[in-house]
């Protein structure tokens, strides 16, 4: 009778799930998943700060569309990745969290690293669980990862105890679950799908805002169809972006304001109401709403909907589509109008995108990183800041599903490198580029020395405009330079830091010099930093922060 550790146990069920790869920063508490990873052949990854470990689970998880591991130890191990389960809660992201424990006889006397840890995790969790036997391991576990993926995705926190996972078990005793979670989808009910099609066939200026789950539900090829059957203007945020491609007829991303303000029927796809679309007030007063979400809860928050439909994105898109097929329902001159108006925009940009002043203006950043990226479709773009990245997601144009990643609605800095690991370790062929502002640079910036240790060549393009820009830029404008305070960073030579780490580093403060040396640091092989000079009064120039014109 075959014998193994609840370390074993743990590592057999995440290979069960098609997991292939764990990130964690090691403690005793959990060594045994690590014996255990090893048998298994998982790989390990091991980050900086627990916090990338998960930001790095994270990205795993959105760019596998299934979950993503990060294992903690108890305690700090457990409190430093709060944050980046909490960005998994609102991002809507199957993180699955396995933090180590005290040993069960020592709880509640004062051992070592000994806290409440489960409590801690269930606000931005969908569940949260002590395992207190060996041989209940497979069970909790397939019902955590089934928990974390199914309806809305979201993340998982699993305790474990040190003499849990020490403690050896007959292997028949704890059989891993087959079948344990479906890949069925939910269709619109057939009454709501009639109502949503009386409203468009009604409409004369409707639009789609589509988001995160027009990734997550596989469905960008039903957005493009049913898009391009009405000539239908649509609008991508979150894991949306990239689903319907940039050259597309019916993608638009600098005219949403006014699409919002005058449409007459909007299509609401997988993105929550929130500050994104000014909690519903944004939206025309007069429009009808189609909201269509996995998660009923969702559905008319912040602003009523005439039409609610809960089911996945892809089957309620194919179910539109199927039948308007044979309407001649034709939007055309709505879409032109919107696309005059994002033109009239673009116009506006067009100084900015190509200035050649010194210091850098951040939107000749921004199309400096758009060319390289056209001239590499497959690369892997990352957003980790705030006026930098905001300028960025205005101006490049995105050419496939998964290619952007960036927080999400919780807004957290300090994702950009670990989620970088992730994306590199999973695509080694692929180029992985994080955005990044100076500021946000700095709550991750150490994970370099990971990305060298395991030979992942990713390069952080960092937009330095000495200060915390998103922040700065409204505060000089409505208290005065003379009240700007805590928002001041130094213009740092960042670059100097990959040496460190036998990678590459180059400082640029010449505009044309941005894409050539972003492809020098790439075809260094090794992971690097390029350090762009930018302007710090360039978006108060502007009279806003690039972040409050989206």
């Amino acid at each position: 009778m075959a014998k193994v550790t609840g370390g074993e146990l743990v590592a057999k069920v995440l290979k069960a799930a098609g997991v292939e790869t764990i990130f964690t920063l090691c403690g005793g508490h959990v060594a045994a998943i690590y014996d255990g990873c090893v048998t298994e052949n998982i790989r390990i990854i091991d980050t900086r700060h627990e916090q990338a470990a998960g930001h790095a689970a994270d990205a795993w998880a959105r760019l596998t569309r299934n979950i993503g591991v990060a294992v903690v130890t108890a305690g700090p191990g457990v409190t430093d990745a709060v944050t980046a389960v909490a960005n998994a809660f609102q991002a809507g992201s199957p993180l699955l969290l396995i933090g180590g424990a005290a040993p069960s006889e020592l709880m509640g006397r004062g051992a070592l690293q000994e806290m409440e840890q489960v409590d801690l995790l269930r606000p931005i969790t969908k569940w949260s669980v002590h395992v207190a036997d060996t041989r209940r391991i497979p069970e909790i576990m397939t019902r955590a990862i089934r928990e974390a993926l199914n309806g809305r995705p979201g993340p998982v926190f699993i305790e474990m105890p040190f003499d849990v996972l020490g403690n050896w078990v007959d292997e028949e005793d704890c059989p891993i679950p087959a079948n344990f979670r479906t890949s069925a989808e939910t269709w619109g009910d057939p009454h709501a799908i009639a109502e949503a099609l009386r409203l468009i066939r009604s409409a004369q200026k409707p639009m789609l805002m589509g988001g995160t789950s027009i990734y997550w539900d596989d469905a960008p090829d039903r957005l493009a169809g049913l898009a391009t059957l009405l000539n239908l203007p649509v609008y991508l945020n979150g894991m949306g972006r990239g689903c319907l491609p940039a050259d597309h007829a019916s993608f638009l991303q600098l005219s949403r304001s006014k699409a919002l303000r005058e449409s007459d029927v909007v299509i609401i796809a997988g993105t929550p109401i929130d500050f994104r679309l000014g909690y519903g007030q944004r939206i025309n007063p007069n429009a009808k709403i189609i909201q269509i979400e996995v998660d009923g809860a969702l559905i008319g928050r912040n602003r009523g909907a005439e039409v609610g439909i809960i089911g996945s994105s892809r089957a309620v898109l194919e179910q539109l589509q199927l039948s308007l097929a044979g309407d001649s329902l034709d939007f055309s001159p709505w879409l032109q109008e919107l696309r005059d108006d994002e033109d009239t925009r673009e116009a506006r940009l067009i100084p900015h995108l190509n200035s050649d002043q010194t210091p850098i203006h951040h939107y000749r950043f921004a199309k400096a990183v758009d060319d390289w990226a056209a001239q590499n479709p497959d690369a892997i773009l990352i957003g980790d800041g705030g006026d930098i990245v905001a300028a960025c997601a205005r101006v490049i144009r995105l050419a496939r599903p998964g290619q952007w990643l960036d927080p999400g609605p919780l807004g957290c800095l300090g994702v950009g490198l670990p989620f970088a690991l992730a994306a590199q370790a999973l695509y080694p062929d692929k180029r992985v580029v994080v955005i990044n502002g100076d500021g946000s640079f700095g709550l991750n910036g150490f994970e370099l020395d990971t990305a060298a240790r395991f030979n992942l060549p990713i390069i952080s393009i960092i937009g330095n405009d000495a200060g915390w820009g998103q922040i700065r830029t409204p505060q000089i404008a409505m208290f005065g330079l003379d009240r700007a305070v805590a928002t001041a960073l130094a213009p740092s030579r960042y670059d100097l830091m990959a040496p460190m780490f036998e990678g590459y580093g180059e400082c640029v403060t010449d505009p044309n010099e941005i894409g050539a040396a972003l492809q020098r640091a790439l075809d260094s092989g090794r992971p690097g930093i390029v350090n762009v000079m930018l302007d710090p009064a360039a978006l108060l120039q502007m009279s806003e922060s690039a972040s409050y014109i989206m």
